[in-house]
C-alpha cells in the first residue's frame, strides 16, 4: 500500500502551541525557553541529543508535570493540564519510551485502564481488534503483556493511546524497538492518520526517519529550540549539525571482517527449550574469534533472544556446551528491567553489576571512583555518582549502561539493540566502543540490532536467526546489496 502524502497547504489550526517553555529540576535546567508548534493533520518530528528536553517538554504538553513559566495552548485556547487524564480527556495521547503497561493484566485490560465509566471486557476486546486491523499493529487481547516480547509490548503502549479515541499522538521513540517492516507498518498508518486529520509529534534520534516520514521537524538542544522548517526543506547535515551543535565528524571506519584469531564464544549444537517445551534455538553451531564484531538480525521470536542470552551466560542451553569468557559483558535490551535499578544510585549500580561475584564488604570510595571514570569516558550527563539512575534521561542510562558492561568485561560483549533510543553523537560514540573492543585484537562482540544499516557499518560477519535456526549469510559483492538479508529474514532461502 503507498504511503499518503504528506499533508502540505493551510492547516486550521495548531494542535499543539507550546512557547517559550522553561522547566528546571533542582539546579538542572532541562528546558530554557523551548518552542514547539504543531499543525492540525500533521507529523511533527521532535529531535535532539538526550537530555535535550524533548520528553520533558512532551511530559508537559501531556499534563505530567507542570511548566515553570510558558504558554501552552491547545488547538488555540490556553490550556493547563493538572493530569495526564486532562490531557487524555483533551483527546491527547502518548506512548512512553518506557513502557506503562500493568505486566501481570491482559493487553485488552490495560487497554480498559484509565478509561471511563463501567469495564466491559467485550468492549476492550473489540477496542484492541479494531485499532490493530487498522493500524496493523495486531495483538491477543487475551495475552497477558508479561507474557509478550518487547516488541509486542510496545504495540500494545500504542494500540492503548489509540483505543482512547486520541486526534493527538505524541510517540516517545516508538520504533526503537520495531523490526523494519513493524516501523513501515507503523509510518504507513502515521501519514493515513495525519491525512483523517489525525496529530502526531514523533520525538526520534532518527534524523532520516524524521525527514523521512515527517511533514515539520523541531530541533532542541540543551533545552532551547534551535531550528524548525519543514521537512522536505531541510537538509540531513543541516539537521545533525543543529542536534549537536557542531560538525559531526564521519567515524569513517569500515565494518569489520571474520579473523583468524582465538575464539572467544563457541557454541556446539546448542539448543534452547521455553517452559512450555518448545524450542527457541535449534541445535546452533558457531564461533566467535578475537577481533569480531558478529552481527546478528532477526524479526521477533525468531531466536536471537536466546542466542545471545546464552552466549552471554544469562540462560543455559537446553543441550549442546557453550564456551565462554568467565565475564562477559551484557547490554539488555530493556535496562529498566534487565540491567538497572532506577532508584539506586550510579555507584550503586556500577556495584550491582558484579554484586554476584563480591565477597566481604564494598570498597564503596573505589566503586565511585570507577562510576565517575565511566561518566567521563562515555559523556554520561548526571549530577555526579551518587545521582539516582532514575534522575537520567534513557539515552543517559544507556551509556552509562554500555560504559559499565565493557569496563567489567574488557575482553567480551553482547548487546541487544545497544543504540535503542540514543541521539547522533551518543549512538555513534557505543559504535565506536564495540569496534574498539574488537581492534584490541584480544576481545569480541555480539551485537543484535533491528537496524540492519548500523549492523551493516558494524561488521561483514552477519548471521540471521529465523525460526530457532541460525545461519550466516555472506556479504553481497555489491555492499548497497540487503537482499540476502531481507531473505534470509523471511527464512526465503532456508
Amino acid at each position: 500500500m503507498a504511503v499518503p502524502a504528506r499533508a502540505h497547504g493551510p492547516v486550521s489550526a495548531l494542535a499543539l502551541a507550546l512557547t517559550d517553555i522553561h522547566k528546571s529540576f533542582g539546579d538542572t535546567r532541562a528546558l530554557d525557553g523551548a518552542t514547539c508548534h504543531v499543525r492540525r493533520g500533521s507529523i511533527h518530528a521532535l529531535l535532539g541529543e538526550n537530555g535535550a528536553g524533548k520528553t520533558t517538554l512532551m511530559r508537559i504538553a501531556f499534563g505530567m508535570i507542570p511548566a515553570d513559566r510558558g504558554t501552552y495552548e491547545r488547538s488555540g485556547r490556553p490550556v493547563r493540564f493538572a493530569s495526564e487524564r486532562d490531557s487524555i480527556s483533551a483527546g491527547i495521547g502518548m506512548v512512553h519510551q518506557h513502557f506503562m503497561l500493568i505486566p501481570a493484566f491482559t493487553v485488552a485490560e490495560n487497554v480498559a485502564l484509565g478509561g471511563h465509566g463501567r469495564f466491559r471486557a467485550s468492549d476492550a476486546v473489540a477496542a484492541v481488534r479494531r485499532v490493530g486491523e487498522a493500524t496493523g499493529l495486531a495483538l491477543d487481547p487475551h495475552a497477558r503483556v508479561a507474557d509478550l516480547p518487547i516488541g509486542a509490548q510496545q504495540r500494545a503502549e500504542i494500540v492503548r493511546a489509540l483505543a482512547r479515541n486520541a486526534d493527538t499522538l505524541i510517540l516517545d521513540e516508538p520504533t526503537a524497538v520495531l523490526t523494519p517492516s513493524e516501523s513501515e507498518d507503523l509510518y504507513r498508518w502515521m501519514r493515513r492518520f495525519a491525512a483523517a486529520g489525525g496529530t502526531v509529534v514523533l520525538i526520534t534520534h532518527r534524523v532520516r526517519e524524521a525527514l523521512g516520514v515527517a511533514d515539520d521537524v523541531t530541533v532542541l538542544r540543551r533545552g532551547r529550540t534551535v531550528l524548525t522548517g519543514a521537512a522536505d526543506a531541510l537538509e540531513e547535515n543541516a539537521v545533525v549539525a543543529a542536534i549537536v551543535g557542531d560538525a559531526l565528524a564521519a567515524d569513517g571506519a569500515a565494518p569489520l571482517d571474520a579473523t583468524d584469531g582465538p575464539v572467544v564464544f563457541a557454541l556446539q549444537g546448542a539448543s534452547v527449550r521455553d517452559a512450555a517445551g518448545r524450542v527457541r534455538l535449534r541445535a546452533t553451531d558457531l564461533v566467535v574469534r578475537a577481533g569480531e564484531v558478529l552481527g546478528v538480525l532477526g524479526v521477533e521470536g525468531a531466536g536471537q533472544r536466546e542466542l545471545l542470552r546464552v552466549l552471554a551466560g544469562r540462560i543455559a542451553p537446553t543441550s549442546g556446551s557453550v564456551q565462554r569468557p568467565a565475564t562477559v559483558g551484557f547490554v539488555p535490551e530493556d535496562r529498566l528491567e534487565d540491567a538497572v535499578i532506577p532508584e539506586f544510585t550510579l555507584t550503586e549500580n556500577l556495584a550491582l553489576a558484579h554484586a554476584g561475584t563480591l565477597r566481604g564488604r564494598v570498597d564503596w570510595a573505589q566503586e565511585h571512583r570507577v562510576a565517575e571514570r565511566v561518566i567521563a569516558q562515555y559523556d554520561v550527563r548526571a549530577a555526579g555518582a551518587e545521582a539516582a539512575m532514575r534522575s537520567l534521561s534513557g539515552g543517559n542510562q544507556q551509556r552509562f549502561v554500555v560504559g559499565r558492561e565493557r569496563h567489567r568485561a574488557p575482553q567480551a560483549l553482547v548487546a541487544e539493540n545497544p543504540t535503542r533510543g540514543l541521539d547522533v553523537r551518543a549512538t555513534a560514540r557505543v559504535l565506536a566502543t564495540i569496534r574498539e573492543l574488537a581492534r584490541a585484537g584480544q576481545g569480541a562482540a555480539v551485537v543484535y540490532s533491528t537496524d540492519l544499516d548500523e549492523i551493516l557499518a558494524l561488521t561483514r560477519r552477519i548471521v540471521v536467526c529465523f525460526d530457532g535456526t541460525v545461519r550466516e549469510v555472506a556479504p553481497p559483492a555489491d555492499p548497497t546489496d540487503r537482499s540476502p538479508y531481507a531473505r534470509a529474514l523471511v527464512g526465503a532461502d532456508a
